[in-house]
C-alpha cells in the first residue's frame, strides 16, 4: 500500500513510516495542513492517516476540502480527541474511520488495511431514495417532491442509515451503534425523540409517513401503503 501521513509530531510521523516501511508499505508524509493537503490532492494514494489537530490547516478543513474536490482516498484519523461528538464530527466531515492516541500499531495496521479492501467509491450509491423522497450524499442535500428539507447531522446521518436499509427492520440498538456510536443502552429515548424530529420534518409538505414503527422489532423506512 501506498500512504500518506499528515502528522505535525515528527517522531510519531517517523516512527510510523517505519513501522510501515517494515510492514511492507511506502508512506509519504507531512508535517502541517497545507503540505497535507496538496499531497492528498495530487498523489494517488490507497489510504491517508490525518491527524486532527495541524498547523496551517486543521485535518477538518482538510477533509472536507478533499471530499468537496471529488478526491475519494479513504481516510483514518488519528487524534488525541477521543468524544463520541468528536468522532463523529470527524466522520460526518468525510472521514472513513477513527483511531484515538495512543494506539496500537497492530490496530491502525488493521483499521488501513480494512479501508484499502473497500470498494472504489463509484460502486457505491451517492444518491439514495425511496418514493419520493431523495438523499443526495455528495451535496449533503435530502428533498422530498422537490422541496428541500433541512437536517440537522445527526438527523441526516439517522435518515442515511434508514435509506441504506430501507423495507428491512433496522432495531434500536443498531441506531444506538450505528448513528451514536452507542455500545451500550444509554437509558433514554433519544432514539424516539430523533425519529419523532425526523418524521414531523419529512411529513411537513403534507406527505405520508415513510417510517414505520414495527412494534417489539424497531422502524422500518419504506413506501406508504
Amino acid at each position: 500500500m501506498k500512504l500518506l501521513i499528515v502528522e505535525d509530531d515528527r517522531e510519531t510521523a517517523a516512527w510510523l513510516k517505519r513501522a510501515l516501511a517494515e510492514a511492507g508499505h511506502v508512506a509519504d508524509h507531512a508535517a502541517d495542513g497545507r503540505d497535507g493537503l496538496m499531497l492528498a490532492a495530487a498523489e494517488p494514494y490507497d489510504v491517508i492517516v490525518l491527524d486532527r489537530m495541524l498547523p496551517g490547516i486543521d485535518g477538518l478543513a482538510i477533509l472536507r476540502t478533499l471530499r468537496a474536490a471529488k478526491v475519494a482516498t479513504p481516510v483514518l484519523l488519528l487524534t488525541a480527541l477521543g468524544g463520541i461528538d468528536d468522532r463523529v464530527e470527524g466522520l460526518e466531515a468525510g472521514g472513513d474511520d477513527y483511531l484515538v492516541k495512543p494506539f496500537a500499531f497492530a490496530e491502525l495496521l488493521a483499521r488501513v488495511g480494512a479501508l484499502a479492501r473497500r470498494p472504489p467509491p463509484q460502486d457505491r450509491p451517492t444518491v439514495l431514495a425511496v418514493a419520493d423522497l431523495r438523499m443526495d450524499l455528495l451535496a449533503r442535500e435530502v428533498t422530498r417532491a422537490g422541496e428541500r428539507i433541512e437536517l440537522q447531522p445527526r438527523e441526516f446521518q439517522l435518515l442515511e442509515y434508514l435509506l441504506r436499509h430501507a423495507g428491512r427492520v433496522v432495531t434500536r440498538t443498531m441506531l444506538l451503534e450505528a448513528v451514536w456510536d452507542f455500545h451500550f443502552d444509554p437509558r433514554t429515548n433519544i432514539v424516539e425523540t430523533h425519529i419523532s424530529r425526523l418524521r414531523a420534518k419529512l411529513q411537513r409538505g403534507g406527505g405520508a409517513d415513510l417510517i414505520h414503527t414495527v412494534r417489539g422489532a424497531g422502524y422500518r423506512l419504506n413506501e406508504p401503503r
